[in-house]
């Protein structure tokens, strides 16, 4: 006994080491494929409350990085944050009392396909409840991995979410005590193939960019966040005529310019002015503006997007997630400038509009946003991995975050984060994406697929047999006398 708990105490702490570097809102990569394995290889080999308690106590500790984030979050409320904190960690846990509960019953194959598939479709289904959507989870540790991407063009980001989990279950499952025969040799070539096709993904990942036909992008953020200053005031007059100047010196070529979420109020007074003002610099720039602003119109108050071309009318995005924001109205439709697409920050939270841009075979999506300092790069990268998904590239221009130019399979062309200086300034020759990929056809096929793959282990842990173990071997005959 004191042997197990020793055991339980170790893999405990090295799964909560890893998830804490290994995930996150600054991860490591590689790590995010390890932190479960200790966990994974204790399960079998403990009682089942013991295993899930220590799979719950490695996930919640791992994840200490973020507490304070959520709990402090301008737009994820408290409850909410209280919910993400131990819910992810009541997964996990459950998801390896799934993974425990196969093993032990000789199904070691079904253990390393289920409690991923669980783990993934519980959060498929948050993202379609969540008002905030979903970012921040184990396909976002992989954003800056584009090798590893790349999988996200057929079976969406929750393919990755599924295949970082599936590694360590594998490895767990082959490993697993009463998992022999033919099971272990199934486990150990599924590993095999796994970790070749990784290995095969690293080569690829050190192969250069894509190159071809680009748009000069550039997006503007200031250093200290002005949100939504009413363009009819002094202070909106002075931040609007900061953005003119810095517009103004772009270097030659920059096609389009975005600026971040809000960055202006406007009503029907005050939108000629911020109109006015723009298309001026974008008719002597030849450059198309992007701008976030929050618009109030008789027909409600909405979070927007307003693109402002050198020639012809204003273009307006108006955000469909606002979170729980209940003084904003929420859009419904696409919007299109010199032929990218419209969006604003939380959009790209959910998988639409994003969906409908790469469905339409839209190769580039500007999107103005806001973020919190410390969630810059995840919210980055969640943008990004929608842009791999539905095959556009991304100019992500944000405010207290990380904006960032990204092609279509993943490659950053450029970002900064802002703060250090009154206006941080990104440029880059950014290729426009294909579009129409096919997750983008197919939607979240692989979602359910996870789901059916949950269900099967669920129904073979409820209602399949526990094998018995085999009888000892009674010892030889002796006979008394004769």
């Amino acid at each position: 006994m004191r042997g197990k708990v020793g055991w339980a105490v170790v893999a405990t702490a090295a799964s909560a080491v890893t998830f804490f570097f290994g995930t996150g809102l600054d991860p490591v990569p590689e790590l995010a494929w390890v932190a479960p394995l200790p966990i994974l290889l204790l399960a079998p080999r403990v009682p089942a409350a013991a295993a899930m308690a220590c799979a719950f106590l490695a996930h919640l500790a791992g994840g200490s990085g973020s507490w304070s984030y959520f709990w402090h979050s301008q737009s994820v409320p408290r409850p909410a944050a209280l919910a993400i904190l131990g819910g992810s960690a009541v997964l996990f846990a459950v998801a390896t009392g799934l993974f425990r509960a196969l093993v032990r019953r000789g199904h070691g194959l079904l253990a390393a396909l289920a409690a991923p598939g669980f783990w993934t479709v519980v959060l498929y289904g948050v993202s379609l409840l969540n008002p905030t959507g979903v970012m921040d989870t184990l396909m976002t540790t992989q954003a800056d991995r584009p090798s590893v991407l790349r999988l996200a063009t057929v079976t969406g980001g929750w393919g990755i979410e599924y295949l970082v989990l599936f590694v360590p279950a594998a490895v767990a499952a082959a490993l697993a005590p009463r998992v022999h025969g033919l099971a272990r040799v199934a486990g150990l070539v599924t590993v095999t193939v796994t970790v070749t096709a990784a290995v095969g993904g690293l080569l690829l990942w050190t192969t250069p960019p894509p190159t071809g036909p680009s748009t000069r992008l550039a997006l503007v953020a200031p250093g200290r966040n002005h949100w939504a200053p009413d363009v009819t005031t002094p202070d909106g007059q002075a931040v609007l005529k900061s953005y003119v100047d810095q517009i103004g010196r772009l270097p030659d070529g920059v096609r389009v310019v975005v600026l971040p979420e809000a960055a202006f109020a406007v009503d029907q007074t005050g939108r000629p002015l911020l109109v006015e003002a723009l298309t001026e610099v974008a008719r002597r720039r030849n450059v198309d503006v992007v701008t976030g602003v929050v618009d109030t119109t008789p027909d409600g108050r909405f979070n927007a997007a307003l693109a402002i071309p050198p020639s012809g009318p204003p273009v307006e995005y108006r955000k469909w997630h606002n979170g729980d924001s209940p003084n904003l109205t929420a859009g419904t439709g696409l919007a299109h400038v010199g032929g990218a697409g419209l969006m604003v920050c939380m959009d790209v939270n959910f998988a639409d509009p994003s969906g409908e841009y790469g469905r339409a075979g839209t190769g580039l999506v500007l999107i103005p946003a806001s973020d919190e300092d410390a969630d810059g790069w995840a919210h980055s990268r969640t943008a990004l991995i929608r842009g791999v998904e539905n095959g556009f590239s991304v100019a992500w221009s944000a405010a207290r975050g990380t904006p960032m130019l990204a092609d279509a399979q993943g490659h950053v062309r450029a970002e900064a984060r802002t703060g250090d200086s009154p206006f941080t300034v990104v440029v880059a020759d950014v290729p426009i994406g294909p579009g129409k990929t096919p997750y983008a056809r197919f939607g979240d096929w692989f979602a359910w697929l996870c789901g059916l793959l949950a269900l099967i282990g669920a129904a073979v842990t409820l209602f399949g047999r526990t094998p018995r173990k085999a009888p000892t071997p009674a010892g030889p005959a002796t006979t008394v006398g004769a």
